[in-house]
């Protein structure tokens, strides 16, 4: 009996009472396949509901579905079914659906009751991919608002549970110890590259060492369908492992060979698979893994603003997953193709896909089911604003949002497609124009490493030019020529390489072609090869794009202004050098010195001004500015032609400038200090401080004072009438000034605080005006001679500070009190000072 029966009462009663219920067992108990039924066996579906059974991967989802329908004693389809991307067997009768992730998700933007369903298992949950991510938090809301009668289950071998019950709170955690054998872990003496000498061939030799060390069947990982292939050449081709059967196992096979992977033999197998082996599926028999440490693993990527799938190392947990697939039956062997040293640097977890993937697709699902506050979702951990903020950017700029965030028609139609956003707003591009083979080829080529190689000279510059011709519209017409070139080639390395095409990577191209095509029909869209002008291409090109869409600046250099007020450098490599607009479908920042960064646009094609508004109608604007224009020191009237708020033709003019508006835009000028008013000096914030200190000092003659914002309506009135940093920095400033005060006002400011003081022998000082303190009167000591006592202005109520100064004009004393300086202070300087300054009276 497997061991998830352990735990069958305790879950069946958890399901029934809180209905939310967490499930750790361990790889290999049988809770992807026996939790479904004992849910129908104890009636928790009630008559006619279905449990919904999510697996992150296709091929999983239908194994299991045909096992537990085998285990049932239905056929596939019957009570048992399953539902993946483009493909479903499912009828009225099925009672347990084996779905991907996000098949789910599109049924609960088109049903948020989620009618017929009466139960939810996430399986292998520790996956932490995306949509799962989002289904439970929609399941948990529609549980919580319209449908409480809703059962929730999260499964998985090696899940941090802490967290989710934290988010799932109030439930339950159920837990079953399973049964496993112990794995003994080998590692690689030394560091192996894989460039020199392929995977394919290290994990051969290492399979044949296992197959001697261990009796069972050999489970080998790789990243992908062309590393199996090679990998089962490979082992096919060593003595050692002669009179075994070989097999693949991944997502693109047929059934049918998806199905002799995992079935039993009489002699011992060995299965090549991807990652799909170390999760959900347990395959009988297995006691040897290689493990090539390698995974496709989806990130966004930044410089195609896409998710990629790219050839990633794997992390520690992953391994620990794959290795444990050794141990269901008996002791295991698992052979890692790197150094125990190396796997110390290896992240401890992958990280969830919601902190590394662009969530574009996933917001617009959210919007399709009326979710338009996507920052105030229940995320289970919640993504980077920014992260939130970029996809709501892109889905406005495809036409898929409004601004208030609801879902447009095209928004809706783009759902359709199971493809990234920019990819489905082509393909609705595509169907109008009938090049739906171009851009699903296009699609292909984005979404992993480039298949043409940089550099290579003029030989291979001259080699393409001679077989591809030259290429003026898109980087993406030589990109699908080379394709198609290196595919009627067979990939030959030598035919590639003459054209520095990739061999390789282009290979991989196939495969994601197929499944491209395999989208739109699915969509109803027509695939059938036909000739296609290269016009609408582009335009497709430009739909999927029109958030990077760049303009030259001069025809002289590559440099570019960007959607968004972003800028850029056309990279030299590209074949677009004679347009003057373009989109680009890579955009790259290369840091540089002193924190630099360089901004390159790559990936180009060529587009037309007719075509934004044939494609954008609504984001096309002619509009009048009035700017300061730098290079000519005026402010000008500025005609812009916009697409956005991308200026594409712009036209400047010094008539017809408003002279209010030129007025604000010469102030802010000033403010910030690129031009300087020549007379705005020393007198003026003196005059300044003199109203401030008057209204400060006596408020009953209701003076106002001169706050920063005052000081700019000040400047703004000196500027008024003037268009030119010229005319500004020669205009009088004094005349503005005195206007502010009426001339009551005036008279009181001179009558209360002068900007001289005369003195008891008949001299007049200057006073000067801090913005703190009493004013300060500076004098030479003999202009002082005859003054005694305190001196006091404003009617007698403001105290002078005076500051006595030698004939050099350095200060001596300050004092309030002239008297007691001339009886305390000066007898004892005198005779020091008539020595220095003999020429000089001295009293």
């Amino acid at each position: 009996m497997l061991p998830i029966y352990e735990i069958e009462p305790a879950l069946v009663a958890a399901m029934r009472g809180k209905g939310r219920v967490i499930v750790q067992a361990p790889t290999g108990s049988g809770k992807s396949t026996q939790i479904p039924q004992m849910l129908l066996r104890h009636g928790l579906l009630g008559e006619k509901g279905e449990v919904v059974v999510l697996q992150p991967r296709r091929l999983a989802a239908r194994l299991l579905a045909k096992r537990v329908a085998e285990e049932v004693g239905t056929p596939l389809g019957g009570v048992v079914g399953y539902q993946i991307r483009l493909e479903s067997r499912t009828s009225a009768a099925t009672r347990i659906r084996f779905v991907t992730e996000g098949i789910l998700l599109r049924q609960m933007s088109f049903d948020p009751a989620l009618r017929g369903v009466s139960a939810i298992l996430f399986d292998e949950f520790h996956e932490r991919h995306l949509y799962g991510d989002i289904s439970l938090a929609r399941a948990r809301q529609i549980q919580e608002t319209v449908r409480p009668d809703l059962k929730i289950a999260v499964m998985s071998a090696t899940l941090d549970a802490g967290p989710l019950e934290a988010y799932l709170a109030p439930c339950e955690t159920v837990s079953s110890q399973g049964r496993s054998f112990p794995v003994k872990i080998e590692y690689l003496q030394k560091p192996v590259d894989f460039e020199a000498e392929p995977v394919w061939d290290v994990a051969a030799r290492e399979c044949e060492r296992a197959a001697a060390a261990t009796g069972g069947d050999l489970l080998v990982f790789m990243p992908g369908s062309y590393e199996i292939g090679r990998t089962v050449q490979a082992i096919q081709g060593r003595p050692g492992l002669r009179g075994l059967v070989v097999l693949p196992l991944h997502g693109e096979l047929s059934p049918e060979a998806q199905d002799r992977a995992v079935a039993r033999y009489e002699r011992r197998k060995v299965i090549v698979s991807t990652n799909v082996a170390e999760t959900s599926l347990t395959i009988d028999g297995v006691t040897a893994i290689v493990d090539s440490g390698l995974a496709r693993i989806a990130r966004f990527d930044p410089h195609r603003g896409i998710n990629t799938l790219l050839v990633e190392r794997i992390s520690a947990a992953s391994a620990d997953q794959r290795a444990g697939r050794a141990g269901r039956t008996a002791p295991g062997l698992c052979i890692r193709l790197w150094t125990e040293r190396e796997h110390g640097r290896r992240p401890a977890q992958e990280l969830p896909e919601v902190k590394r993937l662009d969530l574009a697709e996933v917001v617009l699902t959210l919007k399709a089911a009326g979710i338009s506050d996507t920052f105030g979702f229940p995320w289970l951990e919640k993504p980077e604003r920014r992260s939130l903020e970029r996809a709501e950017s892109l889905l406005a700029d495809l036409g898929a949002i409004e601004p208030a965030g609801g879902i447009t028609p095209v928004g809706r139609r783009m759902l359709q497609f199971p493809a990234h956003p920019r990819y489905a707003r082509m393909f609705l591009a595509a169907e109008e124009r009938g090049c739906v083979r171009a851009v699903a080829l296009m699609s292909a080529l984005t979404q992993g490493r480039g298949i043409l190689l940089r550099g290579g000279g003029r030989e291979v510059a001259q080699a393409r030019e001679e077989l591809f011709g030259e290429e003026h519209e898109s980087d993406f017409f030589l990109l699908m020529r080379a394709w198609q070139y290196a595919d009627k080639q067979g990939y030959s390395l030598d035919a590639c390489r003459r054209l520095g095409i990739h061999a390789q990577s282009a290979r991989q191209v196939g495969p994601l072609f197929e499944q491209f095509l395999e989208v739109a029909r699915g969509a109803g869209l027509d695939t059938a090869e036909r000739r296609v002008e290269g016009t609408d291409i582009r335009k497709c090109v430009l739909a999927g794009f029109p958030d990077q869409l760049a303009r030259r600046l001069d025809a002289g250099t590559l440099r570019c202004e960007l959607v968004h007020g972003r800028k850029g450098v056309l990279a030299r490599e590209s074949s677009i050098q004679r347009s003057p607009l373009f989109v680009a479908a890579e955009i790259t920042e290369v840091g540089g010195r002193a924190g630099e960064v360089s901004v390159l646009l790559g990936l180009a094609t060529a587009v037309e001004e007719a075509w934004l508004k044939e494609l954008f109608p609504g984001d096309f604007r002619d509009a009048r500015e009035v700017a300061y224009d730098g290079a000519a020191k005026r402010v000008v009237s500025r005609r812009e032609r916009r697409f956005r708020d991308l200026v594409l033709e712009a036209k400047s003019s010094a008539e017809d400038v408003p002279l209010d508006r030129a007025a604000a835009i010469l102030t802010a000028e000033v403010v910030a200090g690129r031009i300087k008013i020549e007379t705005w000096d020393e007198a003026v914030e003196q005059w300044i401080v003199r109203v401030n200190r008057l209204a400060e000092w006596f408020p009953e003659l209701e003076v106002n004072s001169l706050g920063e914002a005052d000081r700019v309506t000040l400047i703004e009135q000196v500027c008024y009438g003037e268009t030119s940093a010229k005319g500004v920095r020669d205009k009088p400033v004094m005349p503005v000034l005195r206007d502010w005060l009426t001339a009551e006002q005036l008279a009181v400011l001179d009558d209360y605080l002068p900007e001289r003081l005369v003195m008891g022998n008949g001299r007049k000082s200057r006073l000067t005006y801090a913005k703190e303190g009493p004013p300060l009167l500076s004098a030479r000591i003999q202009e002082l001679y005859g003054v005694d006592g305190r001196l006091a202005i404003g009617h007698g109520r403001v105290p002078v500070r005076i500051e006595v100064l030698a004939p050099n004009q350095r200060p001596i004393q300050v004092t309030e009190d002239l008297g007691r300086f001339w009886r305390e202070v000066y007898p004892k300087i005198k005779p020091e000072l008539s020595r220095r300054y003999p020429r000089h009276e001295w009293r």
